[in-house]
C-alpha cells in the first residue's frame, strides 16, 4: 500500500432495477477520482433482503477493497454520491434501494459516531457481506475473527447464491442465478 493511503472494504447491494449494471457502474463510479484506487473486486452473490420490509426483490451483492487518501468522512460522502448518482431514495429503513454502499472498514480506524461507526456495526454478522469478502482476502479478520467464519455462522449465510450476471431486472433474475454455492 502506499504511503497516504489507506486501506477500505466497501459493500456494495441493489435490489431495484439493473441491479448487476448498477453494482459494475458503481464501481467504476467509485474508484473514479485519483483519491480512491481499486484493490479488489469479489464475485456477486444474490440474496434474500435482511431486515427492512417484507417482500422485497432479492439483492445482488459484493465487496471491493480500496486504497484512499479521503479521511472516512470523505469516503463515506463520495459513497453517499455515488449512490445518489444511481438514483438511491430513503425513504423506508432498509428498504428496496437501485444502490447501497457501506464502508465496512477503513484500516484499523474504530469510530462509534453514529453518522459513521467502524467497523460497520452489523457486519460481523451479516454474511452477504462477509462472504463475498472472504473470497478477495481469505485471511482477513473483522473484530477478531476470521471473516469467513463469521460468514458461515451468520443467519443469512443458507441464503447466499452465486450470480453469474444474466438475464437480471428488479430482483427476479430470468436465469443466471446459480442454484448452490
Amino acid at each position: 500500500m502506499n504511503s497516504g493511503y489507506t486501506k477500505a472494504v466497501l459493500a456494495l447491494g441493489s435490489n431495484l432495477g439493473e441491479r448487476n449494471d448498477t453494482l459494475s457502474a458503481a464501481v467504476a463510479d467509485l474508484v473514479d477520482p485519483p483519491e480512491v484506487r481499486l484493490l479488489a473486486v469479489s464475485p456477486v452473490v444474490q440474496t434474500k433482503a435482511v431486515g427492512g420490509p417484507a417482500g422485497q426483490p432479492d439483492f445482488l451483492n459484493m465487496v471491493i477493497t480500496v486504497e484512499t487518501s479521503l479521511t472516512p468522512r470523505q469516503l463515506l460522502e463520495h459513497c453517499k454520491a455515488v449512490e445518489n448518482k444511481h438514483h438511491r431514495v430513503r425513504e423506508v429503513r432498509w428498504g428496496p434501494r437501485t444502490l447501497d454502499v457501506d464502508i465496512i472498514t477503513y484500516g484499523d480506524v474504530r469510530s462509534e459516531d453514529p453518522a459513521l461507526t467502524l467497523p460497520h456495526p452489523l457486519a460481523a454478522s451479516r454474511a452477504f457481506v462477509l462472504y463475498p469478502w472472504s473470497l478477495i482476502e481469505p485471511a482477513a479478520v473483522l473484530d477478531g475473527e476470521r471473516i469467513s467464519t463469521l460468514a458461515a455462522k451468520a443467519g443469512d449465510f443458507n441464503d447466499l447464491v452465486p450470480f453469474d450476471g444474466f438475464g437480471d431486472f428488479d430482483g427476479m433474475p430470468t436465469a443466471g442465478a446459480v442454484e448452490e454455492l
